[in-house]
């Protein structure tokens, strides 16, 4: 079991954890993610570490509680526990050295970008970070990113704090600056989001990198869930990403792919639901 030492709401339905793992805590890289049990007869579900802390043997992980699983984690505080923290999974983050590198997070996306940030600055890179929500509650790790950043924008789709509009449509204006040419782009977020970004980077030949996390399942490669056509050639993200290039993944198919589970995921949550209002009443 892992005990959780800290918890902290970053916007109503966004938590954030930090939970004692040390082993997974000294192996970790950026970019890698772990696999998560919250009750003996739940389902395992893949999330990506915010931060990891070698020396305290700690692991943060950022929430949205928005199914079955999550919303039972999100209900958790300080010294529950987990019973099981599989990891580190994944390919780490191939960093871009030196230059001019932008990565863009929308919602809880952002805390996939957070731990790129820092390390792309030892890696010799002028970072810029855009962090978006469609309101001003759902912009989360913006007084974080801008430590580890040399400049953060904060966007709302509503216009309601920071930049009005999209994150895309302020990478549109960042690209469009010649002060400061952008040699890598790092997008993490809702599927939509990350190919608008693509579409945006694409003419001008600007390196894209996606991170697939929304399509994982099992995060170990046996459930065939993640499957998703890059560059023509099948793969899995969860074992061979989750970071792909963005200009050659299949964006159509990966949509039909998030939904596949649809069905399932709401009946699990309504039974949840009930049983949480049978237990509630007198």
């Amino acid at each position: 079991m892992f005990r959780i030492l800290d918890t902290r709401w970053l916007a109503s339905d966004v938590k954030w954890f930090r939970i004692e793992a040390p082993l997974v805590a000294k192996h970790r890289r950026p970019g890698q993610f772990v696999i998560l049990r919250v009750e003996p007869t739940g389902e395992r579900i893949p999330l990506t570490m915010a931060a990891a802390d070698p020396r305290a043997g700690t692991i943060d992980l950022i929430v949205k509680a928005i199914g079955k699983t999550t919303r039972l984690l999100c209900s958790k505080q300080p010294g529950d526990v987990v019973l099981d923290v599989m990891g580190p999974l994944g390919r780490p983050t191939e960093l871009h050295h030196g230059g001019h590198a932008v990565l863009v997070g929308g919602g809880v996306g952002t805390a996939v970008i957070y731990p790129l940030a820092p390390a792309l600055r030892e890696a010799g890179c002028f970072v810029s970070s855009i962090t978006g929500g469609r309101t001003r509650e759902l912009v989360v790790l913006e007084d974080e990113l801008r430590k580890v950043s040399d400049q953060v924008y904060a966007c709302t789709d509503d216009g309601s704090y920071g930049f009005k509009g999209t994150v895309a449509d302020k990478l549109a204006e960042l690209i469009k600056d010649p002060r400061r040419p952008i040699d890598v782009v790092y997008a993490a977020g809702p599927v939509p989001m990350m190919r608008a970004v693509c579409e945006l980077t694409r003419p001008h030949r600007i390196k894209t990198i996606v991170s697939l996390n929304p399509i994982m399942v099992d995060g170990t490669g046996m459930c065939g869930g993640c499957r998703v056509t890059v560059g023509g050639k099948t793969r899995f993200a969860c074992v061979d990403g989750p970071e792909f290039d963005g200009h050659e993944v299949d964006y159509a198919e990966l949509a039909d792919r998030l939904t596949a589970y649809r069905a399932q995921e709401r009946l699990a949550l309504e039974r949840m639901e009930h049983e949480c209002k049978l237990a509630a009443s007198p």
